[in-house]
Protein backbone atom coordinates (compact mmCIF):
# COMPACT_ATOMS: atom_id res chain seq x y z
CA UNK A 1 0.00 0.00 0.00
CA UNK A 2 1.20 3.36 -1.37
CA UNK A 3 1.96 6.19 1.32
CA UNK A 4 0.48 9.41 0.24
CA UNK A 5 2.75 12.50 0.88
CA UNK A 6 1.24 15.60 2.09
CA UNK A 7 4.07 17.61 3.62
CA UNK A 8 7.65 18.84 1.03
CA UNK A 9 10.56 20.10 3.23
CA UNK A 10 12.93 22.37 1.19
CA UNK A 11 17.20 22.86 2.89
CA UNK A 12 18.04 26.12 2.08
CA UNK A 13 21.56 26.89 1.34
CA UNK A 14 22.99 24.67 -2.02
CA UNK A 15 18.84 24.21 -3.00
CA UNK A 16 17.23 27.35 -2.71
CA UNK A 17 19.85 29.99 -1.97
CA UNK A 18 23.36 30.26 -3.62
CA UNK A 19 25.95 30.80 -0.71
CA UNK A 20 29.24 30.50 -1.01
CA UNK A 21 32.46 32.44 0.86
CA UNK A 22 34.07 32.27 -2.14
CA UNK A 23 31.57 35.36 -3.07
CA UNK A 24 33.09 37.65 -0.90
CA UNK A 25 36.96 36.33 0.05
CA UNK A 26 38.00 36.55 -3.49
CA UNK A 27 38.23 40.56 -3.66
CA UNK A 28 39.78 40.20 -0.15
CA UNK A 29 42.52 38.45 -1.33
CA UNK A 30 43.24 38.59 -5.05
CA UNK A 31 44.98 35.79 -4.41
CA UNK A 32 42.67 32.41 -5.35
CA UNK A 33 45.66 30.16 -3.95
CA UNK A 34 45.65 32.15 -0.64
CA UNK A 35 41.74 32.19 -0.68
CA UNK A 36 41.20 28.75 -1.10
CA UNK A 37 43.95 27.83 2.04
CA UNK A 38 41.99 30.26 4.24
CA UNK A 39 38.67 28.40 3.46
CA UNK A 40 39.97 25.29 3.52
CA UNK A 41 42.54 25.62 6.20
CA UNK A 42 40.99 28.69 8.65
CA UNK A 43 37.24 29.71 7.80
CA UNK A 44 36.42 26.38 7.44
CA UNK A 45 33.05 24.24 7.32
CA UNK A 46 33.35 22.94 10.58
CA UNK A 47 34.17 26.51 11.38
CA UNK A 48 30.84 27.83 10.20
CA UNK A 49 28.76 25.29 11.67
CA UNK A 50 29.30 26.18 15.32
CA UNK A 51 27.42 29.23 14.49
CA UNK A 52 24.64 27.67 12.13
CA UNK A 53 24.69 25.65 15.56
CA UNK A 54 24.19 28.58 17.91
CA UNK A 55 27.28 30.33 18.92
CA UNK A 56 28.34 33.68 18.00
CA UNK A 57 29.56 35.41 15.10
CA UNK A 58 31.67 37.78 17.33
CA UNK A 59 32.55 34.63 19.82
CA UNK A 60 33.61 32.34 16.89
CA UNK A 61 35.54 35.32 15.21
CA UNK A 62 37.88 36.31 18.22
CA UNK A 63 38.56 32.61 19.25
CA UNK A 64 39.64 32.05 15.58
CA UNK A 65 41.75 35.29 15.18
CA UNK A 66 43.87 33.73 18.39
CA UNK A 67 44.58 31.13 16.88
CA UNK A 68 44.90 31.99 13.69
CA UNK A 69 46.95 35.93 14.54
CA UNK A 70 48.46 35.54 10.34
CA UNK A 71 44.51 35.90 9.30
CA UNK A 72 42.88 37.91 12.21
CA UNK A 73 42.25 40.86 9.36
CA UNK A 74 40.64 38.08 7.22
CA UNK A 75 38.68 36.31 9.84
CA UNK A 76 37.18 39.15 11.48
CA UNK A 77 35.22 40.78 8.45
CA UNK A 78 34.18 37.41 8.17
CA UNK A 79 30.48 38.65 9.33
CA UNK A 80 30.56 41.94 7.56
CA UNK A 81 31.02 40.15 4.24
CA UNK A 82 28.17 37.05 5.12
CA UNK A 83 25.36 39.55 3.01
CA UNK A 84 28.28 39.05 0.39
CA UNK A 85 28.43 35.43 0.61
CA UNK A 86 24.85 35.38 -0.06
CA UNK A 87 24.51 35.65 -4.04
CA UNK A 88 20.87 35.08 -4.66
CA UNK A 89 17.90 32.40 -5.41
CA UNK A 90 19.09 29.27 -7.27
CA UNK A 91 16.35 28.81 -10.14
CA UNK A 92 16.25 25.38 -10.13
CA UNK A 93 15.23 25.37 -6.66
CA UNK A 94 13.14 28.31 -6.73
CA UNK A 95 11.50 26.50 -9.54
CA UNK A 96 11.53 23.22 -7.98
CA UNK A 97 9.53 25.15 -4.97
CA UNK A 98 7.51 27.04 -7.37
CA UNK A 99 5.96 23.97 -8.58
CA UNK A 100 5.09 22.17 -5.39
CA UNK A 101 2.82 25.46 -4.37
CA UNK A 102 1.57 25.93 -7.31
CA UNK A 103 -0.09 22.14 -7.11
CA UNK A 104 -1.91 22.92 -4.05
CA UNK A 105 -1.20 19.51 -2.86
CA UNK A 106 1.43 19.76 0.01
CA UNK A 107 2.45 21.94 2.61
CA UNK A 108 5.86 23.28 2.40
CA UNK A 109 8.43 23.58 5.25
CA UNK A 110 11.97 24.35 5.57
CA UNK A 111 15.12 22.82 8.02
CA UNK A 112 17.63 24.75 7.47
CA UNK A 113 21.60 24.66 8.72
CA UNK A 114 21.63 28.37 9.44
CA UNK A 115 22.70 30.90 12.01
CA UNK A 116 19.91 32.32 13.97
CA UNK A 117 22.26 36.12 13.66
CA UNK A 118 22.20 35.96 9.88
CA UNK A 119 18.69 34.27 9.23
CA UNK A 120 16.46 37.21 9.77
CA UNK A 121 18.34 39.01 6.86
CA UNK A 122 17.73 35.91 4.62
CA UNK A 123 14.15 36.14 5.24
CA UNK A 124 13.84 39.80 4.68
CA UNK A 125 15.86 39.83 1.52
CA UNK A 126 13.97 36.76 0.10
CA UNK A 127 9.69 36.77 -0.12
CA UNK A 128 9.76 32.87 -0.69
CA UNK A 129 10.79 32.58 2.58
CA UNK A 130 7.56 33.69 4.26
CA UNK A 131 5.50 31.24 1.88
CA UNK A 132 6.99 28.43 4.35
CA UNK A 133 4.44 26.63 6.53
CA UNK A 134 6.67 26.00 9.15
CA UNK A 135 11.20 26.29 9.11
CA UNK A 136 13.20 24.97 11.92
CA UNK A 137 16.57 26.58 11.90
CA UNK A 138 19.63 25.16 12.93
CA UNK A 139 21.36 28.23 15.02
CA UNK A 140 17.94 28.83 16.46
CA UNK A 141 17.57 25.08 18.14
CA UNK A 142 21.43 25.10 18.54
CA UNK A 143 21.66 21.30 16.64
CA UNK A 144 22.90 20.99 13.21
CA UNK A 145 21.83 18.26 10.47
CA UNK A 146 22.84 15.88 10.25
CA UNK A 147 21.76 15.90 14.06
CA UNK A 148 19.22 13.12 14.70
CA UNK A 149 17.20 15.61 17.11
CA UNK A 150 16.73 18.52 14.40
CA UNK A 151 14.65 16.37 12.60
CA UNK A 152 12.88 14.96 15.46
CA UNK A 153 11.82 18.88 16.07
CA UNK A 154 10.60 19.30 12.70
CA UNK A 155 8.27 16.27 12.71
CA UNK A 156 7.24 16.90 16.36
CA UNK A 157 6.91 20.87 15.93
CA UNK A 158 4.57 20.43 13.19
CA UNK A 159 3.06 17.51 13.57
CA UNK A 160 4.49 15.52 10.54
CA UNK A 161 4.37 12.02 9.94
CA UNK A 162 7.91 10.72 8.92
CA UNK A 163 6.17 8.84 5.91
CA UNK A 164 3.70 11.32 4.71
CA UNK A 165 7.14 13.56 4.62
CA UNK A 166 9.44 14.11 1.27
CA UNK A 167 12.55 16.16 1.59
CA UNK A 168 15.31 17.73 -0.18
CA UNK A 169 18.78 18.79 0.38
CA UNK A 170 22.21 18.89 -1.64
CA UNK A 171 23.91 17.50 1.22
CA UNK A 172 23.80 13.26 1.14
CA UNK A 173 24.94 13.06 5.05
CA UNK A 174 22.05 14.71 6.07
CA UNK A 175 19.47 12.69 3.76
CA UNK A 176 20.76 9.59 5.06
CA UNK A 177 19.45 10.46 8.84
CA UNK A 178 16.66 11.50 7.30
CA UNK A 179 15.68 8.45 5.67
CA UNK A 180 17.04 7.06 9.01
CA UNK A 181 14.03 8.59 10.72
CA UNK A 182 11.39 7.45 7.76
CA UNK A 183 11.32 10.34 5.51
CA UNK A 184 11.33 9.79 1.86
CA UNK A 185 14.28 12.08 0.36
CA UNK A 186 15.74 12.79 -2.76
CA UNK A 187 18.87 14.34 -3.35
CA UNK A 188 19.09 17.85 -5.12
CA UNK A 189 21.57 17.90 -7.91
CA UNK A 190 20.74 20.88 -9.31
CA UNK A 191 20.02 19.40 -13.27
CA UNK A 192 17.55 18.81 -15.41
CA UNK A 193 16.83 15.24 -14.83
CA UNK A 194 16.95 15.92 -11.26
CA UNK A 195 14.04 18.14 -10.97
CA UNK A 196 12.29 15.48 -13.35
CA UNK A 197 12.90 12.71 -10.85
CA UNK A 198 11.33 14.91 -7.74
CA UNK A 199 8.35 16.12 -10.08
CA UNK A 200 7.69 12.27 -10.68
CA UNK A 201 7.94 11.59 -7.25
CA UNK A 202 5.42 14.17 -6.28
CA UNK A 203 3.46 14.40 -9.33
CA UNK A 204 3.51 17.82 -9.90
CA UNK A 205 4.51 19.54 -12.94
CA UNK A 206 7.49 21.69 -13.45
Amino acid sequence: MSVEIKNVVFDFGGVLFDWNQRYFYRSIFNDDEKMEYFLSNIATTTWNAQMDKGRTFDECMKELALEHPEFKDEIMLYRKGWDTMLKGEIENGIRLFNAVKKSGKYKIYGLTNWSAETFPVAFSRFKVLQEFEGIVVSGEEKMIKPEKGIYLTLLERYNLKPEETFYTDDNAANLEMAKSRGIHCIQFLNTEDNLKEIAKFLKIEL
